[in-house]
């Protein structure tokens, strides 16, 4: 899953406003950004499989340490921890929708991934659904609507705030649609760079929409 993984992170926004939406974009592809650098590094490993299945030419077979179950639960526990370092008030709210995005990963991954996402030994699981487009495409754009829809409903815009939103949704939608019928990565490496640059150009897009927003009103300290 790709853009699908953004809905969580529009979502998060709504419920804990006082985080930049870029932090809730980097958390939930944190996992993917580690990923990416383990490839890269060859500690973790990919095959580039073209028709392995109808929405992903990825064969994930060896990456326990990110998407593994241990592993997905303590980086979020550590992006959580992070981020929270950075807020004098409420750190428990901040480190809770923080490690929540981060695992959301993981968890929308188990949708449409093969059983490759690791739990114990030889156990693995993933329900497989990047075997059928028509099925996988259409959840991930129904995840990221339905999060940039209470994001629209829950932090109010500035004027023409959403047309900015609405504009990045679009282009998301663009991006997922062409990964979906465009061509499979030249080579593990490849997807990693590529992975990585798309995951920076979305963060900084997303701080750029959250500028179209208004602020967080300060609710004053009780007498």
């Amino acid at each position: 899953m790709f853009i699908g993984h953004y809905g969580p992170a529009f979502g998060a926004k709504a419920a804990v406003r006082r985080v930049p939406l870029w932090v809730y974009f980097l958390a939930v592809q944190f996992m993917d950004v580690v990923w990416s650098v383990l490839v890269l590094l060859g500690i973790e490993k990919v095959r580039i499989h073209p028709g392995l299945m109808q929405g992903s030419a990825l064969d994930l077979y060896y990456m326990p340490y990110t998407h593994g179950l241990f592993g997905a639960l303590g980086l979020s526990i550590l992006y959580g921890a992070a981020v929270a370092l950075f807020f004098r008030e409420g750190k428990g709210a901040v480190f809770l929708a923080c490690a929540l995005a981060v695992f959301s990963h993981w968890i929308c991954d188990l949708l449409v991934h093969r059983p490759d996402l690791w739990i114990y030994d030889d156990v693995k699981v993933g329900l497989g659904l990047w075997r059928w487009v028509w099925i996988s495409l259409p959840l991930e754009l129904i995840l990221l609507a339905a999060g940039a829809w209470l994001y629209a409903r829950f932090v109010p815009a500035r004027r023409g705030g959403n047309a900015w939103l609405w504009g990045f949704v679009l282009l998301m939608a663009a991006l997922e649609v062409y990964g979906a019928f465009g061509p499979p990565p030249a080579s593990p490496t490849a997807e990693a760079q590529t992975a990585l640059l798309a995951y920076g150009v979305l963060v900084v897009l997303a701080a750029l929409v959250d500028v179209s927003r208004a602020r967080v009103a300060r609710i004053p300290a009780p007498a």
